[in-house]
């Protein structure tokens, strides 16, 4: 790929590179002199319709996730487009990974435990925020100088694919890796059967239960830790750019690549895209909220309400109680506008974590009238959920709206097919959610027979 020479939007590009199904990873160092990540995606990628708004939403809910408390995820700082370039820029190292150190030579027992640990953990808490991974591995898990680990690519797999992965792929992506990383234990019985057992129990009873048997039955490990020590020398050994003290900042030679233009959109800014020229980063920052643009816009007024209080307090008795009222009801205005802007800032946004559709497992018989049952799950957020089935027989789609409640998870979408005639057909329902994006679908079908 035709990478720039220099640096792209401030960001200072090495030359230690890499390839994987997205695109060319870069080591770079970020404008503030700290180590980074950089990645051009593949333009036959990239340039596929839809994929650019599918990648920029996925970065644009990493952010909220990192903004959120979530600290095992690869920060993104910004996603821009130079030309027919597009960039997704890193706030953190992204080498080396798992699959860079297991090429080295195997991971000490405790190391790994602490990577299955810490990814378990992060998964937990990314499928409680009503998302996926997608793409667990060894390459998508980088180990920082100090020995932590952190997921890189959340989402993008998917986001290129056009697809919304089940935590149960996350699941069988962790116990694969568990199962790789133990391939070194054939001297260590009990290390390698609690990391065997770990792997089948995220497969059954979840990354959470997997996590806790890890913890709790570190006994089984050599000294009965669970350490970063070896593993931290393991990845500053591994890597001269993760090994080398920061670079100091340093202007970026400027190039002739056009503008850059940021593709992530701050709410209460522009409507249309920032432009930057060359060398010029962005700062990661939290969306205004309807209430918070609410509180500042009364807050911004509130001098010129005073003033003029001032002057109606001039005017007449009737006067200055007229102005009374507005000021009760002002104030009354603006409590309420604050005790929204804490509730909208505690509640989680609506987001469907699964669909299941279920039809009869018996044949039907003429004339039938058969029930299927569609089931959504909810992060438990308020808000409204449109959908459509589809029937294989014929073209008609039957869209629908679901209001939700909050604290409540499941909720059921019946679809009555009628069929008439003399046949022998397999019947197929698709149930598909439209919004909250991204879309998900699921299906089930059954036999008709006359």
């Amino acid at each position: 790929m035709n990478n720039p020479a220099s640096g792209i939007a401030g960001f200072r590009l090495t030359e230690h590179t890499w390839m994987t199904e997205l695109g060319n990873w870069i080591d770079a160092i970020s404008p503030d002199g700290r180590r980074a990540g950089a990645l051009l995606f593949d333009p036959k990628i990239i340039g596929l319709p839809g994929v650019r708004d599918r990648v920029v939403q996925t970065v644009m809910t990493d952010q909220r996730l990192v903004l959120g408390g979530l600290t095992g995820l690869i920060p993104v700082a910004d996603v821009v487009a130079a030309g027919d370039q597009v960039w997704l820029l890193t706030a953190q190292a992204v080498s080396p990974t798992v699959a860079d150190l297991l090429a080295g030579g195997p991971i000490d027992p405790g190391g790994a435990a602490s990577v299955l640990v810490e990814t378990a953990q992060t998964l937990v808490a990314v499928h409680a925020a009503g998302v996926t991974h997608g793409s667990v591995h060894p390459g998508t898990v980088v180990i920082t100088a100090e020995g932590a680990a952190l997921l890189s690519e959340r989402g993008l797999s998917d986001a290129i694919r056009g697809r919304v992965s089940p935590p149960e792929r996350d699941a069988a992506g962790w116990a694969a890796l568990a199962r790789g990383l133990a391939t070194a234990f054939g001297h260590l019985p009990r290390a390698g059967e609690l990391f065997e057992r770990a792997a089948n129990m995220a497969g059954t009873l979840g990354l959470a239960a997997a996590r806790d048997l890890l913890i709790g039955e570190r006994a089984a490990l050599p000294g009965g830790v669970i350490s970063r020590e070896r593993l931290a020398q393991a990845a500053r050994g591994r890597s001269a750019f993760a090994q080398a003290p920061p670079y100091p900042q340093m202007p970026v030679t400027p190039r002739d690549e056009g503008d850059i233009v940021t593709l992530l959109h701050v709410p209460g800014r522009s409507t249309g895209p920032v432009r930057f020229g060359s060398g010029v980063g962005t700062q990661l920052q939290r969306p205004e909220t309807t209430a918070e643009r609410i509180w500042r816009s009364g807050r911004d007024d509130g001098p010129a309400a005073q003033r003029s209080a001032g002057r109606r307090a001039k005017a007449a008795r009737r006067q200055r109680r007229r102005t009374i009222l507005a000021a009760a009801v002002f104030a009354v205005v603006m409590a309420g506008a604050i005790l929204a802007w804490f509730r909208l800032g505690d509640a989680p946004e609506l987001a469907v974590r699964s669909i299941d559709v279920a039809a009869p497992k018996k044949t039907q018989g003429c004339d039938s009238k058969v029930l299927i049952t569609g089931t959504v799950v909810t992060n438990g957020a308020p808000g409204e959920i449109t959908y459509e089935w589809r029937r294989n027989l014929d073209e008609e789609v039957v869209t629908g709206t679901l209001r939700t409640e909050s604290d409540k998870t499941t909720y059921t979408v019946p679809l009555r097919w009628s069929l008439q005639g003399k046949s022998n057909v397999k019947a197929t329902a698709t149930l598909r959610v439209l919004s909250p994006g991204p879309s998900r679908t699921d299906k089930a079908s059954f036999t008709y027979k006359c």
